[in-house]
């Protein structure tokens, strides 16, 4: 079994409140850290990520649905799916918010952690494009239920993110109204 580093401690923090059994995608899962510990919780993992090789090692040792797929240049692998719980972590491409979104069933869960604007001082990434704005995911998140959110440094290492937990609305379409002709 190959080994990859410990999961986010955000991510563990709220693996408790995810439905047993339920669904969860791991989006840019690289070699998987989180996708191995929720199946290890018995949560069903769709993992998606543009990298052949991690996935071939992550889907040698853990059950699982591995998509590979360069979401940032290619269509959307999931259209119309929605899962109990999206975790997204040190990945940013912001045009993907409205599928990234979307996949989070109504009453699902939506957990991200990764790095935020003054990152720069403590490494990479440092291009503004993927640092997160101040207060980002919460603008990204309105109108959801938000269980938790925090910003700021954290260390060994040292690192700057935001982080959020937060719950789609139950009466929350999974897609959006068709406009009114």
């Amino acid at each position: 079994m190959s080994h990859s580093p410990a999961p986010s401690p955000w991510i563990t923090r709220f693996a408790p409140v995810l439905p047993a059994g339920g669904q969860v995608l791991d989006l840019a899962c690289g070699q998987g850290r989180h996708a191995r510990y929720l199946q290890a919780q018995g949560l069903r993992v769709t993992g998606v990520d543009r990298d052949g090789a991690a996935l071939r090692a992550l889907q040698a040792d853990t059950a699982g649905e591995w998509l590979l797929a360069d979401i940032e240049n290619r269509a959307w692998p999931l259209e119309g799916r929605v899962f109990d719980a999206v975790v997204v972590t040190h990945y940013l491409w912001r045009p993907l918010w409205p599928q990234i979104l979307a996949s989070v069933a109504p009453g699902g869960l939506l957990l991200y952690e990764t790095f935020a604007q003054g990152n720069a001082a403590y490494g990479k990434p440092s291009r503004p494009d993927f640092l997160l704005q101040p207060g980002e995911l919460l603008q990204v998140c309105a109108g959801w239920s938000v269980i938790a959110y925090e910003a700021g440094l954290l260390r060994t290492p040292e690192r700057v993110v935001q982080r959020i937990a937060a719950r789609r609305p139950l009466g929350d379409s999974p897609t959006p109204p068709a406009p009114l002709l």
